[in-house]
């Protein structure tokens, strides 16, 4: 499972890197309609959900279990932090260093304990092995929503129909 799982967050950074380089400034700051993200807020999040919350919490169940999580509010920091105010390069590239450093940290396990749980208090137990399957299926749903928001941007700017291509 642990190689699956490093192998397929790594074919995920390379598909983030190749679906969000070289975008322009008038791409990476579309939104659909007020409340919907736009790309530069989904890389923020990306980069910081790779540094406070998934790594983060699986190395702290890995190692200290019994130790609560540091308290994160992803759905607050993209007021907070200003995410569509942010350098998207800079974003961009902080997200696939992370990533990155992630990929190398868990390549660098020597058996670690993936039953391994925390007790939260409201979810029950957490556990490591968890929390990795759950990180990389966070970035399934990110890459489906960075998509999506590449299609209605496409719809948009072009006022064609798409549904000569297919079904949405």
């Amino acid at each position: 499972m642990l190689n699956y799982c490093i192998q397929s967050l790594l074919a995920n950074r390379n598909a983030f890197e190749h679906l969000l380089s070289g975008l322009n400034q008038e791409e990476y700051s579309w939104r659909e309609r007020e409340g919907k993200w736009s790309i530069i807020e989904v890389v923020c999040h990306l980069r910081d959900e790779e540094i406070e919350d998934f790594r983060a919490r699986v190395k702290s169940v890995l190692e200290t279990p019994e130790k609560p999580f540091v308290q994160i509010d992803p759905a607050n920091w993209v007021s907070e932090r200003k995410y569509a105010d942010q350098d998207y390069k800079r974003m961009l590239t902080a997200f696939l260093s992370e990533r990155d450093k992630s990929i190398e940290w868990l390549s660098s396990l020597t058996d670690p304990k993936w039953d391994n749980a925390y007790n939260h208090p409201k979810v029950g137990p957490v556990s490591a092995r968890f929390l990795l399957t759950n990180w990389l299926a966070h970035d399934y749903l990110h890459l489906r929503q960075v998509i999506r928001i590449k299609y209605n941007y496409l719809h948009f700017y072009s006022g064609h129909k798409l549904d000569y291509a297919g079904e949405w």
